[in-house]
């Protein structure tokens, strides 16, 4: 990995956005396969897909690894609710396949 004031020029850090970019789209679907499997596992064991406490716990880990990044707490909460409301959604699809 290059280290950050080693990139020359707006072409080198394009490049290097891209490539984090690309990172993350791999592990967020890493997390959708999760879920998936989040779901199969709620279903066999007849849990819902929002578990409340969950989520809460969820966003206040996301909140101590964003400080401990120096990012701002507030908007990666924001982020991550979202996230996690298509988690639910994505969950609440794979238990309800099989209603009416």
């Amino acid at each position: 990995m290059t280290r950050i004031q080693d990139i020359p020029d707006m072409a080198a850090l394009r490049t290097e956005i891209d490539a984090v970019d690309a990172q993350l789209m791999a592990l967020l679907a890493r997390r959708h396969a999760l879920i998936d499997r989040a779901a199969q596992i709620k279903s066999g064991n007849g849990l819902p897909a929002r578990i409340e406490a969950r989520v809460e716990e969820v966003v206040a880990n996301i909140r101590d690894h964003a400080r401990g990044h120096g990012l701002d707490p507030d908007l990666y909460d924001r982020l991550w609710r979202q996230l996690i409301e298509a988690a639910i959604a994505q969950e609440e699809r794979q238990l309800n396949k099989d209603r009416p």
